[in-house]
């Protein structure tokens, strides 16, 4: 009797001692997903990024944007996309402003038209201007619109990461299946991505190639998005990038894009 007794309070002391060293909760998939929209980027944000179209030959078509992005009074994001170079779309201008409730508002306008078109919300699944991004990859998607499920916990690029799956709680809602993110742990920044069609099969991976911390804030320096059904991928590169600048909200406007200037 003795010996039991021993026996249970050893096995209790060992069950506390377990339980203390326990986190408070385990983290869900759409706590994830949450802080990865809630991760610190900045309130705007302004870069110049080297973009190269590569096709299954590797034959590369280069291009040099401009971008801006600005976080708005009631937390809701507004992007600007100026094409630089080649001169066959120099000058093409892209905005994408983040509504409440409902879907992002999202305009382009092309030089050869001289004119500004919206993008229609049919249109979201096509290649924004020969890339391996469509237009729905370039808007905003709230956390509530997928489910999230934590699948594992691994290592990838030489961090502890998660990875998560997010799946569609509309299927005609979006253009993928479902969603794979290889999320870092310590500064919740997606370092891959896959991206599932509609007959559930691979589409798309986005890599994140190289990593930098520019003024505090984890920036993807280097990433690919690559269409593992044509063999093409887009490659960009940032060349410089600041965060926190006085941006004119002007910037963010359908009258930038049709002049190219702000008031």
């Amino acid at each position: 009797m003795k010996f039991r007794t021993q026996v249970i309070t050893v096995t209790a002391f060992t069950l506390l001692a377990l339980m203390a060293a326990l986190p408070a909760h385990a983290i869900d998939g759409r706590e994830i997903a949450e802080n990865v929209v809630n991760r610190e980027d900045g309130e705007t944000g302004h870069s110049l990024i080297n973009m190269d179209l590569i096709d299954a030959q590797d034959n590369v078509k280069n291009r040099i944007i401009e971008e801006w992005s600005m976080e708005d009074d009631e937390g809701l994001d507004r992007l600007v996309i100026v094409f630089h170079r080649p001169a066959s779309v120099q000058g093409t201008r892209f905005l994408v402003v983040e509504n409440e409730d409902r879907d992002d508002d999202q305009w382009i306008y092309l030089p050869a038209l001289d004119r500004v078109r919206r993008i229609a919300a049919s249109e979201g699944d096509q290649s924004f201007m020969g890339t391996d991004f469509t237009y729905d990859d370039l808007a905003t998607r709230d956390v509530d619109e997928d489910t999230h499920e934590l699948l594992r916990e691994e290592t990838f690029s030489g961090r502890e990461v998660y990875v998560v799956e997010s799946v569609p709680k509309d299927p005609d809602d979006s253009q993928y299946s479902r969603r794979v993110q290889w999320v870092a742990k310590d500064i919740w920044v997606p370092l891959k991505a896959e991206f599932y069609d509609k007959s559930d099969e691979l589409l798309k991976t986005l890599t994140v190639e190289e990593l930098e911390e520019v003024q505090g804030i984890w920036t993807p320096m280097v990433s690919v998005m690559e269409n593992v059904q044509t063999e093409h991928a887009t490659r960009l590169e940032v060349q410089k990038t600041r965060y926190n600048e006085d941006l004119n909200p002007d910037l963010f406007s359908t009258n930038f894009l049709r002049t190219g200037r702000v008031q």
